[in-house]
């Protein structure tokens, strides 16, 4: 019996990165997945992958823009509609923005980081806790980030969205425990994602692979973590194993923000 037979997950920012490394690991284990995501192709490439590694998958692609609040309700109404339960949600989706110290930090990306990162979570949650509340049972991880526990600089927006992240999940997890339900946050570090590869380009150009062997050689591990890895975490905080682990906020760093 796979870990996630007869589980329906939901996963947000399941275009890329550490979204659809989690989503192939989620099907290949056994999970009915609704992939959600802004970007239609990405999805589209998403679900080859998958479907290549887990042919048998049962997915549900939606397009859908998670800091709108109606989106968020509409993908988790049919999310039910379709498969009549959540048993997991991976709240993943989010933007780095742009790299700027506070004072020359763009307002309109300020709201727009914001918007995405954190107001997106709490909508994701806000609804998908109705449905878990009347089920009984359920669990979300949300990610955060190493930015949400500690400072990292020139990162304003996607800073605070990140802190907010971790302070929902605690909250929440406090609230909605009673109730059958978990509430997780990740926190990665420098995971070799296209987000990350972005930002390396927007600090380093043409000579971002230097940027990035600089960025890595103070971390304990001496390199970047992998999607996969991540995904291994999320398929494990998502599952029947850690079902007494709640309002935690788990570092996959590579022991960087311990480091400092």
């Amino acid at each position: 019996m796979k870990k996630f037979a007869n589980n329906t997950i939901i996963v947000t920012g399941a275009g890329s990165g550490l979204g659809r490394a989690s989503a192939l690991q989620l099907a290949r284990e056994g999970a009915a997945l609704a992939l959600v995501d802004l970007d239609a192709s990405a999805l589209e490439d998403s679900r080859a992958q998958i479907l290549e590694a887990a042919p048998a998958a049962e997915l549900l692609l939606i397009v859908a823009d998670v800091a709108d609040e109606n989106s968020a309700k509409n993908y988790v109404a049919r999310t039910v509609e379709r498969f009549g339960r959540i048993d997991g949600f991976f709240n993943n989706a989010g933007i780095e923005g742009k790299q700027a110290v506070t004072e020359d930090y763009d307002c309109q990306m300020f709201h727009k980081v914001i918007d995405i990162n954190l107001n997106g979570v709490f909508y994701g949650m806000k609804h998908v806790l109705q449905v878990m509340k009347k089920q009984g049972f359920g669990a979300i991880v949300n990610t955060a980030s190493v930015g949400g526990i500690r400072g990292i600089g020139n990162q304003s927006g996607y800073a605070a969205s990140k802190h907010g992240v971790v302070g929902l999940t605690r909250n929440s997890g406090v609230e909605y425990g009673q109730y059958g339900i978990t509430i997780n946050a990740i926190a990665p570090g420098a995971i070799m994602t296209p987000m990350v590869e972005g930002s390396l380009k927007q600090i380093g150009g043409d000579n971002w692979e230097a940027v990035g062997a600089e960025f890595v050689s103070v971390n304990p591990m001496k390199r970047f973590g992998k999607p996969e890895e991540v995904a291994n975490l999320v398929s494990f905080l998502l599952s029947s194993e850690a079902t007494f682990i709640n309002a935690a906020v788990i570092p996959i760093d590579g022991g960087q923000s311990y480091k400092y």
